[in-house]
């Protein structure tokens, strides 16, 4: 027997969106995956759905390369306010490289992604409403988690970084390696 998904009504759009907050909060995110999909579907400009899908998506972050990474980025890229499009896709790249760095990619890796964060946050900023500090918030957090990472900016020659000779360089850090 196959199922079929049914429709909500529009009515149940706002009581729909708290509940999408409530399993967020109850750090059950497959459900408010399910919601916005949900609401989407009657309603397809629905930006709340639209911004609180990509967040749902990004709580489920393992750090894995199924991750859905380019449909959330997809989704928060489609918000039309344009201080949402820069601070979401900025969130969006500090939950990734986070979810990476915990799942044990090197940090060094890692860093154009927290760039690329921190330059959406600094877009935000320069766009955003009065009394809405959130992307300097985020700021922060990125480059507190660079401060906390040392790795992040270690020298790491890559295949092509030898100069003259055969020699690779003389590694400027060694962790945990005697020699």
């Amino acid at each position: 027997m196959q199922h079929q998904l049914k429709s909500i009504s529009k009515a149940g759009i706002p009581e729909a969106i708290a509940k999408v907050e409530l399993y967020r909060y109850l750090n059950e995110p497959e459900e408010a995956e399910s919601i916005c999909r949900d609401i989407l579907a009657i309603e397809p400009e629905q930006q709340l759905a639209r911004r609180m899908l990509g967040l749902s998506i990004t709580d489920q972050f393992l750090g894995i390369s199924g991750d859905r990474y380019e449909e959330c980025r997809s989704i928060f890229q489609s918000l039309r306010d344009p201080y949402e499009r820069f601070y979401y896709t900025g969130l969006f790249l500090e939950r990734r490289a986070k979810a990476q760095l915990r799942n044990g990619v090197a940090a060094h890796i890692l860093l154009p992604l927290v760039e690329e964060a921190l330059q959406n946050f600094a877009e935000a900023e320069k766009i955003r409403p009065i009394g809405n500090d959130d992307s300097i918030l985020r700021w922060n957090r990125c480059v507190r988690l660079l401060e906390s990472y040392p790795e992040f900016h270690a020298q790491h020659p890559g295949p092509t970084s030898f100069e003259s000779s055969d020699t690779p360089p003389i590694p400027t850090r060694t962790r945990g390696l005697t020699h």
